[in-house]
């Protein structure tokens, strides 16, 4: 069981992952954007030009979050550690996990930050934003409510938006209501679904070079459950026990 830990600010448990962002200068102002609200921890996935005078240009004044910001070469390295992470699209796709509001999404993301957590807000490149591949590895997709027939928000902007609603959640109580037990992080979950892919492909229910839906799908239901990291353990638990019996009978 995990002790609440309200009286910290739950916005530095608050990480900005921007994924191969393209334009430097979209990064400064997402970076002032941030800081402007009590956001300062950015993450860049692959970004095209970092560092960069255009990015310290267009923080104007942000530019501790670029000198902190941490540079990976993937969303799995981002979100390390993170129990609650929220991608950000104009399109909610087939296999994305829960689907909330932006409000909502800062709602969440706060209640697992006054938890003790790390919290996540993703956001793609600017041309064509998350792949289903990366919002699948978010356990929760979040839309910002926008004129249908212009729905595309310059990234920053969708910062500013995300970074907002986290300002408002923090200086209330939030909608969302923690979990009483700790929840897993994104890389045991991570690891659990490539268990899960070693073990089905063993039993032959899996077959590797024709994997149809079936992960994605799972890798969906495991977002939308929620799982605890006692429950990662027991499923993992369940796979090694399949694991030894499938050993056996070779």
């Amino acid at each position: 069981m995990i002790m609440d830990d309200s009286r910290a600010n739950p916005l530095d448990r608050v990480r900005v992952v921007l994924v191969a962002p393209s334009h430097p200068g979209n990064v400064g102002a997402s970076a002032r954007a941030m800081l402007a609200m009590g956001l300062s921890r950015l993450a860049l996935v692959a970004p095209t030009r970092f560092p960069d005078h255009e990015a310290t240009r267009r923080a104007t004044g942000a530019t501790a979050v670029l000198d902190a910001a941490r540079v990976v070469d993937s969303l799995d390295e981002a979100l390390e550690g993170v129990s609650c992470s929220v991608g950000y699209t104009s399109r909610p796709r087939e296999f994305a996990g829960v689907v909330v509001s932006a409000r909502e999404a800062a709602a969440l993301a706060i209640a697992s930050a006054r938890a003790g957590r790390e919290s996540a807000l993703v956001f793609g490149t600017e041309m064509s934003g998350l792949s289903n591949d990366d919002l699948a590895r978010c356990t929760a997709v979040a839309t910002i409510p926008a004129n249908p027939a212009f729905a595309s928000l310059n990234l920053a902007a969708a910062v500013q938006v995300a970074a907002y609603e986290a300002r408002v959640a923090s200086q209330g109580d939030a909608a969302w209501q923690a979990p009483r037990f700790a929840p897993a992080t994104h890389d045991e979950i991570e690891r659990l679904h490539e268990h899960a892919e070693r073990t089905f492909v063993a039993m032959r229910f899996l077959h590797p070079e024709m994997p149809r839906r079936l992960m994605p799908r799972l890798r969906r239901l495991f977002a939308r459950a929620g799982l605890e990291k006692e429950e990662v353990s027991i499923l993992r638990g369940i796979l090694a026990r399949v694991d030894q019996l499938i050993e056996r009978r070779r």
